[in-house]
């Protein structure tokens, strides 16, 4: 059953066109991921889903719920978050308020108290040492995982990560997607975008390949890591 179904998604920069009709869908508990070079509407994809950047054209359906139009915190209460590029946490707040953050939609504090400890013992054991150290004064690799964590603290059924192995260390990119894994093996569905194919199709159940904003090539994670087209083009075959 599609729980995220995108539909002829048509989006603007005045009067730059950077997706042009793009349609997708995201089963209930799946890896779907978006490759893509630089530029080709990966980014612009993720911030239309999530109601950042208004759609000229088509629609997005969540779960049943058209949010074409949806504000971004509409969505969320929805059970959609989103790791975005960059990390972007908040840098003058601690590891903890960061968290804390995440779990504005949720109102049991006690459930909240015990969600932190979660994220802290049995995902991010590294951000349970750093609760008290302010997030702008983490490593890069450290960031990410407070991101994660903030995005998971709001329970999502779908979780969207836009280029979260950038800049890591390979010991940290394989890390990273040991715990896209285990979210995902914990009951939410992912939503992928990245730039190293090899890593994110291996566990991928499916995968779009997005060139100039239009779907290019479509198949399960297997099939595009056997194509020779997607060999040559992004997995330096």
């Amino acid at each position: 059953m599609a729980l995220l179904e995108v539909k002829d998604l048509q989006v603007y920069y005045g009067v730059i066109q950077a997706l042009r009709g793009i349609s997708f869908e995201v089963n209930e508990g799946e890896i779907v991921t978006l490759i893509g070079a630089n530029g080709a509407g990966k980014t612009t994809t993720m911030q239309s889903i999530m109601g950042l950047i208004p759609a000229r054209h088509g629609s997005v359906v969540y779960d049943g719920h058209d949010i074409t139009k949806m504000p971004c915190h509409e969505i969320v209460h929805l059970g959609m978050a989103q790791v975005p590029e960059g990390r972007r946490v908040f840098q003058e707040l601690t590891v903890q308020e960061n968290l804390l953050m995440g779990a504005y939609t949720q109102k049991d504090k006690a459930r909240i108290k015990a969600d932190i400890e979660e994220i802290y013992e049995q995902y991010f054991p590294r951000l349970g040492e750093r609760r008290s150290q302010i997030a702008g004064t983490l490593s890069g690799g450290e960031q990410q995982m407070l991101a994660m964590g903030r995005a998971m603290m709001c329970h999502p059924r779908l979780l969207m990560l836009d280029e979260p192995s950038m800049g890591l260390s390979p010991l940290l990119v394989d890390f990273v997607f040991d715990m896209i894994k285990n979210f995902n093996k914990n009951g939410t569905t992912i939503l992928l975008v990245e730039q190293n194919a090899g890593k994110s199709l291996a566990i991928s159940d499916r995968a779009y390949v997005l060139e100039n904003g239009r779907i290019a090539l479509s198949g399960t994670g297997a099939e595009l890591m056997e194509s020779e087209e997607i060999q040559k083009a992004y997995l330096g075959g």
